[in-house]
């Protein structure tokens, strides 16, 4: 391949970036938002957008394609199988978090297509790897429930999200700090 056939290539994908990302801001801000609205905010042309995108559902699957990868990426870059557990499950709630508020117009209207199903489904799996591992090292209590322990998990994450003007980093650190101590004083109901 030539170098001027990279240069071309990188500045589709840049403008496929470019665009995605501001599809993302518009439609969170206004779902009914048209793609002329989108051009203008991408700094394309109206046509350009209609080159990449056939259609607005077009450019929304890009954009859960889009998503599902940053979303996959946020998983890979904590190295759940190999870095210590709490310190995994601390940059994947990170991770994940920035994605979700990022791509929060995206993560709603997300259809259950084959791909995205297939990458929950991994990421869900390596979810349950790493709480046996959690679990394994004491960083969870031997006897928790580790399916109800991704399902809480799951709901502090998505709750969190909902914060969008706050850091990640300090929402991160209150989702994981709640998964592990909880609001109680310790003591149970007996």
């Amino acid at each position: 391949m030539s170098g001027t056939t990279r240069a071309l290539r990188s500045d589709a994908e840049r403008t496929v970036r470019t665009i995605l990302e501001a599809a993302e801001r518009v439609l969170s801000r206004n779902p009914a938002a048209s793609m002329e609205q989108i051009a203008e905010a991408a700094g394309v042309a109206r046509t350009t957008v209609h080159r990449r995108f056939a259609s607005r559902e077009a450019l929304v699957e890009a954009m859960a394609r889009w998503a599902t990868q940053k979303f996959t990426e946020a998983v890979d870059a904590a190295s759940p199988e190999n870095a210590p557990p709490l310190v995994a499950l601390y940059q994947i709630t990170a991770n994940v978090l920035r994605v979700k508020i990022d791509w929060g117009f995206t993560m709603r209207v997300m259809d259950a297509d084959p791909e995205t199903g297939r990458v929950h489904a991994d990421i869900s799996e390596r979810c349950d790897r790493l709480l046996i591992r959690a679990r394994d090292a004491g960083v969870l209590r031997a006897d928790a429930d580790l399916d109800w322990t991704k399902r809480v998990f799951y709901a502090l994450l998505h709750e969190a999200a909902a914060y969008r003007d706050e850091d990640p980093d300090a929402l991160a650190t209150r989702v994981v700090d709640t998964l592990l101590r909880g609001f109680g004083t310790g003591r149970g109901l007996s």
